[in-house]
């Protein structure tokens, strides 16, 4: 793999950060021999071991690879501000998160379909994710699921005794267990989590994509690459990206991967976005996107902590013998991903809430012994936004998610509460589960005023440049995900998302980065939107 060579280098496209989309777009770009291709990445490389550990995610939180942004303090949340830990690495978050491989619901990708084009029904979207994945063994749910993709996705290597049990409640309290990929979840159920590992170790987006495709004379990595603006010709063409104080030129195209904070931040230094906003900033504005940095939502995540009753293998967990049975077997607690197990409930259109359970229990540095059952409020009403405080790149945006602003989240979160507390107070769980490490509450306000002490995030912020027509005033990019009134600058990760999802968003957003390289390099669905059957 080659340097960059000068100053005046050029290449055919540049991909501004490498995290789940970003190195998925980079390395189906790449495939072009043709084609020249930078990818630019914040972080340092993804080579400490640790970071293929699975249960080592909650030791990335804080750490060099995680970026440390906070939300602003949160009215709805008693005035606390929350820990949004996202990925300052290769492979981004997929590099340090929960590793759950959970796309959402067919029917989610309708409003994706009805504010920004056919482009994103799940019709179109589902042969992205097929494209994408390889099962380690097909799920048996009678699903078609990919079996040659870039992305392992496996079964939970050794799931803790006390998930079955989980699942078990769940069955007791009428919930179907689910036994395949969660591919075309359309109905309340639960299940073992599909997780994105391989033989027990954690495989990212850059496991995936980035390091098979490395060693290819045409893609240049850099890492430790800080892009800090866009630079815009007299025309409003996105041409070239400043770095490290000098300028680097795309041919043709400059994507911006950045992420949910990134990639809204890049548009708002560069003068893209609310003009008023921009001024107050003290940056320049050159084209006017009131949306970027609007639409700011997040699954919001209540924890339910209790104690262990029998064996706590957790105990144990950094332990050498630990390590031995990680390393040899691929067994032990160090395979764990965390979240085990899954259950989804509500809503009798369509699932409206999440359990997520988790054999540990969260401590303010890692993980204490416990079990954890938490409730996801899956389809938030909330909207908040981010905006740059000022023109210094370094300088971390206002984060604002504007928690529990809409009066039906909390409506939510009390449902999905009183839904785990009966799974809580089945059989097989009181078998397996002592008592709550932590008062829980009885009545709705009591529930509320425990939503409002403890409730925080479950790492899946979107839409700050979410897609949409070029009549909606908020739209900040169109079907194909060029920036309306910005020639030559695609936006192409979970900030695009325009509702999120009723599942987790890490498979999206390489969907994402798989249809933003689909309509670069002119397949079929390229060529229909150049000849107007998909307005940009």
């Amino acid at each position: 793999m080659r340097e960059i060579d000068s100053v005046a280098d050029e290449f055919d496209f540049i991909v501004v950060g490498a995290g789940t989309a970003g190195c998925v777009l980079a390395a189906r770009l790449s495939e072009q021999r043709r084609l020249r291709v930078l990818l630019l990445e914040a972080g340092g490389p993804d080579d400490d071991p640790d970071l293929r550990v699975p249960l080592h995610s909650v030791r990335q939180f804080g750490s060099e690879v995680d970026w440390g942004p906070r939300t602003t303090p949160q009215a709805g949340l008693a005035g606390r501000s929350v820990d949004w830990p996202r990925g300052k690495v290769l492979g981004g978050s997929s590099t340090m998160n929960f590793q759950m491989w959970v796309p959402g619901q067919p029917r989610d990708f309708t409003h994706w379909a009805e504010v920004a084009g056919p482009l994103w029904s799940w019709q179109r979207v589902a042969p992205y994710l097929r494209r994408a994945e390889r099962w380690a063994g097909p799920p048996a749910d009678g699903i078609t699921y990919g079996d040659s993709g870039p992305q392992w996705i496996s079964p939970p290597a050794d799931p803790d005794p006390s998930t079955r049990a989980f699942l078990a409640g769940c069955v007791a309290v009428g919930l179907p267990e689910i036994v395949g990929g969660l591919g075309h979840l359309t109905a309340a159920g639960c299940a073992l989590t599909p997780v994105t590992q391989r033989r027990g170790r954690r495989f990212s987006a850059a496991d995936a994509y980035l390091h098979p495709a490395r060693e290819r004379a045409n893609l240049v990595v850099r890492t430790g690459a800080r892009v800090r603006r866009i630079h815009l010709d007299e025309r409003d063409r996105a041409v070239a990206v400043e770095v490290d104080g000098r300028l680097i030129a795309a041919r043709r195209e400059i994507v911006l991967c950045a992420g949910v904070i990134g990639s809204a931040q890049l548009l708002q230094l560069s003068g893209i976005g609310a003009g008023e906003r921009l001024v107050a900033a003290g940056v320049r504005p050159r084209v006017e996107l009131p949306g970027v940095g609007a639409n700011l939502h997040d699954h919001l995540i209540l924890n339910l902590p209790y104690a262990v009753r029998g064996a706590d293998r957790f105990a144990d967990a950094d332990t050498a013998r630990a390590r031995l049975a990680f390393e040899r077997e691929r067994r032990g607690p160090l395979t764990s991903n965390i979240g085990e197990a899954v259950a989804f409930f509500g809503d009798s259109a369509a699932p409206d809430l999440e359990l997520i359970w988790s054999p540990i229990a969260f401590g303010e540095r890692g993980f204490v012994s416990g079990r954890t059952v938490s409730v996801v409020l899956l389809q938030p009403e909330s909207r908040g936004r981010l905006d740059i405080v000022d023109a210094d790149p370094e300088r971390m945006p206002r984060v604002d998610p504007a928690y529990l602003s809409a009066s039906a989240d909390m409506d939510g979160l009390i449902r999905g509460y009183r839904f785990a507390d009966a799974v809580m107070a089945t059989e097989p769980l009181l078998a397996a589960v002592g008592a709550p490490l932590t008062p829980l509450p009885v009545t709705d306000d009591g529930i509320a005023d425990f939503v409002r002490a403890t409730a925080t995030t479950v790492f899946h912020p979107v839409g700050t440049c979410r897609m949409g027509l070029p009549d909606d005033p908020l739209a900040v990019v169109g079907p194909t995900l060029l920036v309306h009134g910005v020639a030559g600058l695609r936006v192409a990760d979970a900030s695009v998302i325009p509702r999120i999802p009723r599942g987790h968003t890490n498979a999206n957003a390489l969907m994402i980065g798989e249809r933003a390289a689909a309509l670069l390099v002119g397949d079929r669905e390229r060529r229909d939107a150049e000849d107007g059957v998909v307005s940009r």
